[in-house]
């Protein structure tokens, strides 16, 4: 483990290289296997086959018919070889992460094959169903929760007025410089919402080329800062948020997401040549969660990915408000014209390319309210 070097040689275990050897790693890893792994996912005929109920968004993604899915493998090997080789597996924040990572991994892989065999002709079911996966992501998050508040509650804090928190059962608000307590079962919830939210807000928004893993790459971004500063007492007492021992590993994984993510832009920028599937959306989605429980930054998270957040919300009015006008045997309504947003705007004369390169501006302009709000404390 690369690690130990780091620690022996560097003060602080070199963190700045570490970040940067993690990143780097995680570019590489991603775009050395690319093309051996695509040519894999062709010759088993795991092609995606995008069908929606509108037909003039399966006129514009009639192109992508047979594009290769279940690249989100490249993404999922390369943070785990990168965070194992960089990041202090001491740590148990660092080793719940991974658990994370291969969870959720897992559970889209198994989804993407049964569900691509079938469409191949060679399965006899369409994936997992939706509250099959939902569950064994509660499932995931639970279990999480309760080790991170287990091991939080190694490290209180003191505030300006000199009141401990234990920052395990506290939630910090952007604009609130003291916590929220919390009791056991409200902050076992919000790990859920939070871990269970991302994940899936990440995967509707895997649609277009190059969407998600740009809009994934900037929050992580905005997470390898925050922290960076939750995890260095000087820092943490400057913006007076809370000092969490051993969250400054996440700076790890938020570098490997990074470097994957930028990684994986390299095939699947427009026109893609992989999809990422949810093998790749479920994990990363998880892990943005998770870093943001880890470092008590769940709401910030909400501010930074924002684009997230309106894919989520778009999809939930849609199929609501479709449901609600539906009553009494009449023809459903709808709010957009095709839910998630990205969709909408694709049908609405943008093309592809300007839809994603507008939500990677609004993913900036998220991502830099989220930031300033540190000063706003």
């Amino acid at each position: 483990m690369i690690y130990l070097l780091f620690e022996k040689y560097f003060s602080a275990g070199g963190l700045m290289l570490r970040m940067a050897g993690a990143a780097l790693i995680s570019f590489l890893i991603v775009v050395l296997l690319g093309p051996r792994v695509i040519r894999f996912l062709v010759r088993k005929k795991l092609g995606d086959r995008p069908e929606f109920d509108h037909a003039d968004l399966n006129q514009l993604t009639r192109h992508k018919s047979n594009t290769p899915t279940m690249g989100g493998i490249l993404i999922v090997l390369a943070i785990l070889g990168s965070v194992l080789l960089f990041a202090n597996l001491r740590i148990k924040y660092v080793l719940m992460g991974l658990l994370a990572l291969v969870w959720l991994g897992a559970v889209g892989a198994v989804d993407d094959w049964i569900k691509l065999r079938y469409a191949a002709g060679a399965g006899t079911r369409d994936g997992f169903k939706s509250w099959e996966k939902i569950l064994f992501q509660i499932g995931l998050a639970v279990l999480l929760a309760v080790a991170i508040r287990a091991y939080g509650s190694q490290s209180d804090i003191v505030d300006a007025a000199n009141k401990v928190y234990n920052p395990a059962y506290s939630l910090y608000l952007p604009f609130k410089p003291t916590p929220i307590y919390l009791p056991a079962l409200v902050y076992i919830v919000i790990v859920v919402l939070t871990m269970v939210g991302s994940s899936n807000a990440v995967n509707l928004t895997d649609g277009m080329d190059g969407l998600a893993s740009g809009c994934t790459g900037i929050v992580a971004g905005v997470l390898l800062l925050l922290s960076w500063i939750v995890g260095v007492g000087a820092w943490a007492r400057q913006f007076e948020m809370p000092l969490v021992a051993g969250a400054v590993e996440m700076t790890i994984f938020c570098a490997s997401v990074l470097g994957a993510c930028v990684g994986f832009l390299w095939y699947n920028a427009h026109p893609a040549q992989v999809f990422m599937g949810d093998t790749g959306s479920l994990p990363l989605g998880g892990l943005l969660g998770y870093i943001a429980v880890v470092t008590r930054q769940e709401v910030i998270l909400l501010i930074a990915g924002g684009v997230f957040v309106m894919e989520s919300v778009s999809v939930m009015l849609q199929v609501g408000y479709f449901k609600f006008t539906k009553r009494g045997g009449r023809q459903g309504k709808r709010i957009f014209r095709c839910a998630p947003l990205h969709h909408h705007f694709h049908l609405g004369g943008w093309a592809e390319t300007k839809v994603v390169v507008r939500f990677w501006v609004m993913g900036l302009v998220f991502a830099a309210l989220a930031l300033a709000t540190l000063k706003l404390r």
